[in-house]
Parts: structure tokens; sequence; C-alpha cells
């Protein structure tokens, strides 16, 4: 989302007109963020209030893959959670049981009030043989204020007292990419991921198989794409080149999915 389609809660130039080319046209396509506090009614509303008219269903967050990936692994389990709606929501629609009473994972997400009380639940309950699964990796977040600590850090503080790491499901794992591919029935192969990070969006989509395609309107900027290791397959400076070309017929369209950072 930041990044990509919008940029301190403003939508970035041709952002509007490339959602509604794919509603119009019927493609399949989904907005990612590792930000887990939103349920996607919540975040259609943030967006709305941006300019982007993006619908529920073409949402998809760290807490919804974190949920899908955890009914997988343990249908009707039971876990313990720390953190908002967005997370609660995905794993009760999941079918778990949310508890601290012998719950079989800890699964921590992000919250603006994390209590310590909580923390130090989540600490006994794993050092108890619970499983540590966390929606993704970011260490801070934006405020109004300044930098906030996140998913990552805090994890990073249970981790140094029980020993236990974390699996984490959100970017960079290219098991956030897949789990938005089987949610859209694409396929790898005819799937193009659109965001603006090279050490997050860029190589997870490399790793899941997806034609990655960075934009210049968020966090990696031109000049630093030749420092790291891999590079993505296109580059432009903006969704509005993107959707000039989707326009013209110079690329094909079968899948989109378009990711940023962590999204406030």
């Amino acid at each position: 989302m930041d990044g990509v389609l919008v940029h301190e809660n403003q939508a970035i130039p041709g952002a509007a007109d490339m959602i509604e080319h794919w509603v119009a046209s019927g493609k399949r396509f989904l907005v990612l963020t590792n930000n887990s506090i939103y349920t996607p009614r919540d975040l259609r509303a943030r967006l709305l209030s941006s300019g982007l008219d993006v619908p529920e269903a073409n949402i998809w967050t760290s807490a919804m893959a974190t949920a899908e990936f955890l009914r997988r692994q343990r249908p009707g389990g039971r876990a313990f959670v720390i953190g908002e709606a967005g997370l609660t929501t995905a794993l009760h629609d999941a079918g778990f049981i949310l508890t601290d009473q012998d719950p079989e994972y800890v699964v921590l997400g992000e919250t603006r009030t994390y209590s310590f009380e909580a923390i130090t639940k989540a600490i006994r309950l794993i050092a108890g043989g619970a499983r540590f699964i966390t929606t993704n990796p970011d260490v801070t977040g934006p405020s109004p204020e300044g930098l906030l600590p996140a998913t990552g850090s805090v994890a990073a503080l249970i981790t140094q007292a029980t020993g236990s790491a974390p699996y984490v499901v959100g970017k960079p794992n290219p098991m956030m990419f897949r789990s938005a591919l089987n949610r859209i029935d694409a396929h790898s192969e005819t799937t193009a991921m659109i965001g603006d990070r090279m050490d997050t969006d860029i190589v997870a989509g490399m790793e899941a198989g997806l034609l990655t395609i960075l934009v210049h309107t968020g966090i990696t900027r031109p000049g630093d794409v030749a420092s790291f290791p891999f590079r993505p397959d296109v580059e432009h400076d903006s969704v509005a080149e993107i959707l000039a070309e989707l326009r013209e017929g110079r690329v094909g369209e079968d899948s989109f999915v378009a990711s940023g950072p962590h999204e406030d």
C-alpha cells in the first residue's frame, strides 16, 4: 500500500486510475500490507479517505495470511493472541479458539498498546511449549510523534526471554505472496508483484516466482538497486507508468499483487 498506492495518506498519482482499471476490467488483484492492526473493512475506509476505492475482497493483510497459514497447520486450533481486531477477527474467522488456557500457538501481531502483562503471559506460554508465530518482522512503525516499537521489536524481546525464534508469516517471507495467489486463484507464472522495497517486496516476490515490478515512489530509490545482489524484473517511476503500458497493450496483465512496506 504505502509507497505504491498511497504516501502520507494521499493517493499516489495514477493509483486510483489503476484500481479503477482493474475493477472495471474484472482483473484479479490484491492490495497487500504487513500491518495486522486493521480488518479489510477498516483498510477500505482508510483507503477511501485517501481517494482509493478498493473493495474489501481485494485487500490481503499479514493477519489474514497468518490466519490462513494456521488454519492449514491446525484446523480449529487454540491460540493466545497479542494484537488488534485485524488479527483476532482473522483468526476467529479461520475457526481458531482464542484463549490463554493451554494454547497451541502464541500469535504476536501489531498493536498500539503492547501490554507487559500480555508479553509476560506469552513468554510463559512459549516456555511451556506453545509455538511462536508473528504476523510480520517490522521492528518499528510510524506515528505522528515519531517511531513506535512494532512486532519485530517485541518478538525480539520474547525470543531473548525464551530462546524461541518465531515463524514470521509476513513479508519478506514468500508465504505472504503464495497465500495471496491462492486467495485469487492465480499462478505465479502469470502474476506480477508491484512493490517499492527491494528488501521486502522484491525479494519475496522473486522467491515466490512472480514478475517483480519496482516503483520509485516509496522506500527504494533508483540509485539503491545496484547495492542489492538481486534485481527487479521491471522498474517504473510510478504506477501511472504501469497503467499507461497496460492501456497501450505493451504488457500482459493476468493478476497483480500491489504491495508496500508497513502501512500505518
